[in-house]
């Protein structure tokens, strides 16, 4: 594989840092045509759909592109905002006010990019951006606080892929999962219990997560740990007991078996056990999206509704809490130590002035220092 074109290298350049961001994904609008384009390229992952590649190729280019791509594209259209898809903006938000937190912490060298693994921005397109502008200091922050090979995994997936075309590597660092992080569990409670006080609480709290095959979990995925985990220490904060609140998982899809018990159903039947007032939040989703917004506090909503419940609150996810901002920057911080990335004025001074000598060095003994 021959190497990408890059940027020449620039003798006595500084080495900045950057911290990624990086989301699921969202088509670029809520159309068949884009929504098509999105979900080929999410679902050609063989992450996410782990079946032979040319059973598989047939499958999803000849059954679930054509009939699929038209009624996700509905469905996005139900929740799409003048200002773009919801996922996406809240994703951006969340990386402007990252850097600002960072530089609250004395963190004034460290650029925060957003980048979607499926969709646009491209991780491969915002690295070579901080390639360009010469960031040789990467830290990937994966928006999922549990891991699973089909999101996580994934993600360091396509920024090796991206790399092995690159001649000139920076120093990298992933962040691998922080479900179980104090920051980010205080910030679920913290936006659970400001729900609370301005809607009251219902009867029961349901946590849902997104499915994934149960195989997944015989092979060795932990994602199913760390969502029990993340539930049993956000009941604990919140003080509840066993009997007030139950885990689920949603978005199953196909016919194979998923991790249960399943959100939909579950609802159901807690109205048909007498549940009249309900409250749903979905703690491994940092950013409402399609399978929040959606397939939640409308489809769910409704199966709640027509089964014999009478209030059902969705619990929107952490988004911009200041909180979740706050545990977003100690995550990253606690995996850049040891990087330069705390610079007074002065020290700022020096590097200039070392890397202007550097370059004139360099001048002088021509291109092949």
């Amino acid at each position: 594989m021959p190497f990408a074109k890059e940027p020449p290298y620039q003798h006595g350049a500084i080495a900045k840092t950057a911290v990624v961001l990086v989301n699921l994904g969202t088509p670029d609008a809520p159309t068949r045509g884009a929504v098509r384009r999105y979900l080929k390229e999410f679902l050609s992952d063989p992450r996410v759909v782990e079946i032979p590649k040319a059973l598989w190729w047939f499958i999803l280019n000849g059954i679930i592109l054509p009939f699929r791509s038209g009624q996700s594209a509905q469905k996005y259209a139900s929740i799409w905002s003048s200002e773009g898809s919801p996922l996406k903006l809240h994703t951006q938000a969340q990386a402007k006010l990252l850097r600002g937190a960072l530089g609250e912490r004395g963190h004034n060298d460290v650029t925060v990019a957003m980048a979607m693994r499926y969709g646009s921005p491209s991780l491969p397109e915002v690295l070579n951006k901080l390639k360009a502008d010469g960031h040789a200091r990467i830290l990937i922050l994966p928006a999922y606080p549990q891991y699973s090979g089909t999101t996580t995994a994934s993600v360091s997936d396509a920024v090796f892929d991206h790399y092995k075309q690159v001649r000139n590597l920076p120093e990298l660092r992933f962040v691998r999962a922080y479900h179980d992080h104090e920051g980010y569990i205080d910030a679920l409670k913290k936006s659970v219990l400001a729900y609370w006080e301005i809607h009251g609480r219902g009867e029961k709290l349901v946590m849902s997560f997104h499915g994934v095959p149960k195989r997944t979990l015989m092979l060795g995925d932990p994602y199913h740990c760390e969502c029990l985990k993340t539930a049993r220490l956000l009941a604990e904060k919140l003080r509840l007991r066993e009997d007030q609140y139950i885990v689920t998982f949603q978005s199953r899809f196909g016919k194979a078996e998923w991790l249960q018990p399943y959100t939909a159903p579950t609802v159901a039947q807690l109205a048909k056990d007498g549940v009249r007032k309900l409250d749903v939040v979905c703690p491994g989703f940092t950013s409402d999206c399609l399978e929040t917004l959606e397939e939640i506090a409308m489809e769910v909503r409704h199966d709640f509704l027509a089964h014999g419940g009478k209030d059902f609150n969705y619990i929107p996810c952490l988004n911009s809490h200041p909180a979740w901002i706050a545990a977003l920057a100690e995550i990253a911080e606690q995996h850049m130590i040891g990087w330069p990335t705390m610079l007074s004025s002065s020290q700022r001074d020096l590097r200039k002035k070392e890397a202007d000598a550097a370059k004139a060095a360099a001048s002088k003994l021509g291109a092949g220092c």
